[in-house]
């Protein structure tokens, strides 16, 4: 019989995508998720009775429990990109990610692979990032093997990236070139996390590693806003904003959030806006992984024709 692995967090935009890799690869798949009914989709991607969804609190113990039996490998996916009501980035990240790897350990299990982020550091002053390495210190305590994915920012379908400027685009005069617009990013294609994660559950000579994820090109923060006018054919002007004008902002996108509606930005975002995000110069990535980064141009234009005026059928001029 094939081995179980349990996924938390795998209903998610980048969840959807490992549960497919790995079904292909012959796992049995448990899907543990705080709202099962956005998960039974998920049951099509493999073999009947291959894939099964759960309900699952990270924030209780005994759903850890239930979601963990018989399991012999898990990947913890759950995350969240800003804080509201409830759901702080302590609890999800930090407390659920120990809980989790703890018991874990305690039945045995060696195959962990958790998901970080560039520039996670336990000492940041962004809480979203000092969470996520808070995380990983307490994931390798408990199960030295585990191995530990931080991939840059995710495009694809649906993404919370590309597709948040597009809408940004469209709905105001002028774009923010926050400090500057010099941030660093590489984006790296969701389908390209997915054959990551595979392939590291696919052998042992990646316990205990950690691997940046990155794809191809690297683009500053007005490369990728500019790319998106182009891309959604509502070019704006970039107007410079200082970080603390943009920090200012984030003060109303904290209180969105704290009612539940999805800000434009938070402090915290602004936070990590200060700082570059992506793959180390030392450090191991996709390639050690055997995957080929897929270029953000040859992804992105097929969501985003959505946005233009006339979508698909919209010929650029010029």
């Amino acid at each position: 019989m094939a081995e179980l692995v349990t996924i938390f967090g795998g209903s998610g935009f980048v969840g959807k995508q490992v549960v497919r890799a790995l079904a292909k690869q012959g796992w049995r798949i448990r899907v543990a998720v705080r709202k099962p009914t956005v998960a039974y989709d998920l049951k099509p991607a493999g073999d009947v009775g291959q894939i099964q969804v759960v309900r699952c609190d990270v924030r209780k113990e005994a759903d850890i429990d239930r979601a963990l039996e018989g399991a012999s490998a898990v990947i913890n996916l759950v995350g969240i990109l800003y804080q509201s009501g409830g759901q702080s980035f302590d609890a999800l990240h930090r407390q659920a990610s120990t809980t989790i790897a703890q018991k874990a350990a305690a039945l045995g299990i060696k195959r962990f692979v958790q998901m970080s982020a560039i520039g996670a550091d336990a000492n940041s002053s962004s809480k979203y990032a000092a969470s996520k390495g808070q995380a990983e210190a307490a994931v390798l305590k408990a199960i030295p093997t585990a191995t530990i994915a931080r991939p840059s920012v995710i495009f694809g379908p649906q993404d919370g990236f590309f597709t948040s400027l597009a809408y940004q685009t469209k709905m105001f005069p002028f774009m923010p070139s926050i400090g500057g617009g010099k941030t660093k990013f590489q984006p790296v294609f969701v389908g390209d996390v997915a054959q990551a994660f595979a392939a590291i559950m696919s052998s042992d000579a990646h316990f205990g590693k950690t691997y940046e994820l990155g794809g191809p090109k690297v683009y500053s923060f007005n490369d990728v806003v500019k790319y998106v006018g182009q891309e959604v054919m509502a070019p704006k002007p970039l107007i410079y904003m200082p970080f603390f004008v943009a920090s200012a902002i984030g003060i109303g996108g904290d209180l969105m959030a704290a009612f539940g509606l999805p800000p434009l930005v938070t402090t915290d975002q602004v936070l990590l806006l200060q700082k570059d995000n992506v793959v180390g110069a030392q450090a191991t990535g996709l390639k050690a992984l055997g995957v080929a980064p897929t270029a953000v141009e040859s992804v992105v234009p097929g969501y985003l024709w959505r946005f233009r005026k006339n979508g698909q059928f919209a010929v650029a001029v010029g």
